[in-house]
């Protein structure tokens, strides 16, 4: 196994674990707003993480593209880009939904003449 490999190796488990162990906390998360908020590890660093190895593996065997370089780096961006545009509309439309406002609950439970 040449250095690359191991490298690549080192860096796909490292995802995996991400993603397995990101999986099971969202599996026991108490409610949707702290499921949506722990996605951040396996969108920020895993699959980053993923596309480097690509660009390693495809280094080391046909040597620098720059176009497979310019590829993962709008790759990369891209999916930081869209997860954090999406986090926050979803973030807030689950918290629109889950959360109850006192002052207006109040108001509305109290109702003259009833």
């Amino acid at each position: 196994m040449s250095v690359a490999e191991i490298i690549v190796s080192v860096l796909v488990v490292v995802a995996t674990l991400m993603v397995v162990t990101t999986s099971v906390a969202m599996w026991r998360a108490p409610d949707a707003l702290t499921r949506v908020n722990l996605l951040g590890p396996v969108i920020g660093v895993g699959f980053p993480l993923l596309m480097v190895s690509k660009l390693i593996i495809d280094w080391s065997s046909t040597g620098f593209d720059l176009n497979n370089f310019v590829r993962a780096v709008l790759a990369i961006a891209g999916v930081w880009i869209v997860a954090s545009v999406g986090s926050y509309y979803i973030g807030r439309s689950i918290y629109g939904v889950t959360v109850v406002d006192k002052k207006h609950a109040e108001d509305r439970a109290y109702q003259p003449g009833a």
